[in-house]
């Protein structure tokens, strides 16, 4: 009797968009009288993204989706996720929304992901199980978020903004996804936005905390599973609301590991964070845009490599889960556009950015227009009128 191996689901196309405005950490720091070492050391961040109000999460998930869709890959998308934390709407899907401004057709499933910065992760996941039962369909999961802790607050330096989408399909042209992980959910108070709330609250140090010990915790149950295989492993990823955090994570397997295999992990660490340390936290799409540095910086991955993955959300939820890199995966980066998209980017004023981060959308009805903030955007939130959001 033979079997037929399980089809390959994963990741087959990658994109990402962060908006063309960016304070540098260094004028944040004169501004706030700290040491910027504080930030580029102590953090381990040298500039945020700071959106205007017309690139809200479904212009910047659109932004991202954009340029890697053909018209058959948006005949074929079964199922389509937004994942985030800053929602635009209690009840109606951010998803919806992108469905609508990327002229997507009405077959399939469109919904919205929230658990804090896990939700790309679940977004992933479902996407991959749904490709499993649907093999001629493909999931859209777009991670997409604006991170805002308030003007001279403990968390305004790791504020951000961005959006990666991901395709998700059967025989994946970038990473296969293993079916096998490890996951943990707890009730913790560490990090929520209430919903009278426009900024996040949180308790820095107890989510430091939390964040570390259920890393250490599936790390744990992902060894006593078989699934670590640690010296086969190429590089560790992290969930990065700021570097430093993840490189904690990374440390914390230096007794557990093989010291070369730290060394491999940490040079390749370095690699993934180099996105993130210029855009800041991106919430639900931090852990991806690292996927996203890791690959388009690190020229000696192949084929064949495999990548560990940790996702977190506060209040809380983490999973480990691995990938295998495919052949040719390069072939579906595009490393000039990433560079691209930072250097032409705006360095605002503190004057600059206090003013755009006090700009608010109208909440009485009356109607707004909205100047395009970014002009290298196709899409964009063009103006409200009656509540109701208008798209471009």
């Amino acid at each position: 009797m033979t079997f037929e191996q399980p089809m390959a689901v994963g990741i087959d196309r990658m994109a990402w968009y962060t908006p063309n405005r960016f304070l540098d950490l260094d004028d944040l720091a004169q501004a706030r009288g700290v040491d910027p070492d504080k930030f580029r050391i102590g953090i381990g961040q040298r500039r945020m993204a700071v959106p205007t109000l017309d690139q809200d999460i479904v212009a910047m998930g659109a932004n991202a989706a954009e340029g890697m869709l053909n018209d058959i890959d948006k005949r074929r998308i079964g199922l389509l996720i937004v994942a985030t934390e800053s929602s635009v709407d209690q009840s109606k899907a951010s998803a919806l929304f992108v469905q609508d401004v990327l002229g997507l057709g009405g077959d399939m499933r469109a919904i919205e992901i929230k658990e804090a910065c896990y939700g790309g992760t679940a977004g992933v996941q479902l996407a991959a199980d749904f490709v499993r039962s649907h093999p001629q369909r493909t999931a859209l999961v777009i991670a997409t978020d604006i991170a805002r802790y308030g003007l001279r607050t403990g968390g305004e330096v790791t504020q951000g903004a961005g959006a990666v989408a991901m395709l998700i399909g059967p025989n994946p042209s970038i990473m296969a996804l293993e079916p096998e992980s490890v996951y943990h959910s707890t009730s913790t108070d560490d990090f929520w936005r209430p919903n009278y709330a426009t900024e996040a609250l949180a308790k820095g140090k107890y989510s430091e905390q939390v964040y570390l010990r259920l890393f250490s915790d599936l790390w744990q149950e992902a060894g006593r599973q078989g699934l670590t295989r640690a010296e086969s492993l190429q590089a560790m990823l992290f969930h990065i609301p700021f570097t430093k955090m993840g490189r904690k994570g990374l440390r914390s397997l230096s007794e557990r590991v093989p010291d070369d295999v730290f060394r491999r992990l940490e040079r390749r660490f370095e690699e993934s964070i180099k996105h993130c340390r210029d855009v800041g936290n991106c919430y639900t799409g931090s852990l991806y845009l690292g996927l996203i540095s890791l690959l388009e910086h690190d020229t000696t991955l192949r084929a064949g490599d495999r990548i560990g993955l940790f996702s977190y959300g506060s209040g809380s939820v983490g999973e480990l889960f691995f990938g295998v890199l495919q052949d040719g995966f390069q072939r579906y980066l595009d490393p000039a556009n990433s560079a691209a998209m930072l250097r032409t980017r705006q360095r605002l004023t503190m004057a600059e950015y206090e003013a755009i981060f006090e700009q608010r959308l109208v909440t009485d009805g009356s109607e707004q227009l909205l100047d395009a903030g970014d002009p290298r955007a196709k899409h964009r939130l063009v103006r409200l009128d009656a509540h109701e959001r208008y798209y471009a």
